[in-house]
């Protein structure tokens, strides 16, 4: 670690609190996005442009659009890269993991809720929920379908990445020596944003209810991989350029307020004692 002698003097036992707090709060940031972003899921779609081809009876429409849970799952990747700069590597796995157990832990209580008697009608017949005159379920049974399918796309996708993202964050912070904060930061997550969107957007189609919205007449492979593929990991590779001169501005804070300088931190991502 280097030198902090130009600071004020701190008791290692409030020192080590400062750190524990900061790291609770970035975990706890992590782990109520990633939460939210399952719940919300695929229960809408935000259209940012829908692009008409062809002429006359053959036009069609290609859709960019991506779910109103990818809004905030940036946030993810921004809290795992500053966990694995000042806390490394182990620890950061550690979060992805219990952000997984989390998710199935929001799974089994949705099927829980879902399974407990309540006070919607059942068809005596098939002993089915009674649906509306638009083919709906009570809107709790709806929700349910709908997290479960984005729970299990996206955990699925967030555990690729995740683990993709803090292993590239490591390897090229050992690469550069712990210079290039930029590097790191925008070329893991980039790369690691084409797994996790390419995952998600294919194993909701192909393994949930049809839930991606597909324009009549269009290709759906054209549709997946050029509307929904592209439109997702756009949003996500500016989302994770916009967040460069915030991760350099927290570390610039952080560091002198954690007295860890990342750059010279043990190689496998430990703290120094």
């Amino acid at each position: 670690m280097s030198n902090f002698d130009h600071l004020p003097a701190i008791d290692p036992a409030v020192l080590r609190e400062r750190r524990e707090r900061v790291f609770l709060i970035m975990a706890g940031l992590f782990l109520g996005t990633l939460t939210m972003l399952n719940i919300l899921g695929i229960t809408r779609f935000i259209k940012f442009y829908e692009l008409n081809l062809g002429e006359g009876d053959d036009t069609w429409s290609l859709v960019f659009a991506v779910a109103v849970g990818v809004l905030p799952y940036p946030m993810t990747f921004m809290c795992t890269d500053l966990i694995s700069e000042f806390y490394g590597k182990r620890r950061a796995n550690f979060v992805v993991l219990i952000g997984l157990l989390l998710n199935a832990w929001v799974v089994f209580i949705l099927w829980l809720g879902g399974v407990l008697p309540g006070w919607e009608a059942i068809d005596a017949e098939t002993g089915r929920l009674v649906v509306d005159a638009a083919g709906r379920k009570p809107l709790y049974f709806e929700l349910k379908a709908l997290a479960f399918g984005a729970v299990g796309a996206s955990m699925i996708a967030y555990l690729a990445a995740q683990l993709c993202d803090v292993w590239l964050f490591h390897f090229w912070k050992n690469l550069t020596k712990g210079k290039h904060l930029w590097l790191r930061n925008n070329g893991s997550t980039l790369i690691s944003q084409i797994v996790d969107t390419v995952a998600v957007i294919l194993i909701t189609y192909y393994f949930t209810e049809p839930s991606l919205p597909i324009p009549d007449g269009t290709s759906v492979w054209f549709q997946l991989l050029v509307g929904y593929i592209a439109a997702g990991y756009v949003f996500k590779m500016v989302a994770a350029l916009v967040d460069t001169p915030i991760i350099y501005g927290a570390v610039y804070v952080l560091k002198d307020y954690l007295r860890i300088d990342p750059t010279h931190m043990h190689e496998h991502g430990e703290l120094d004692d």
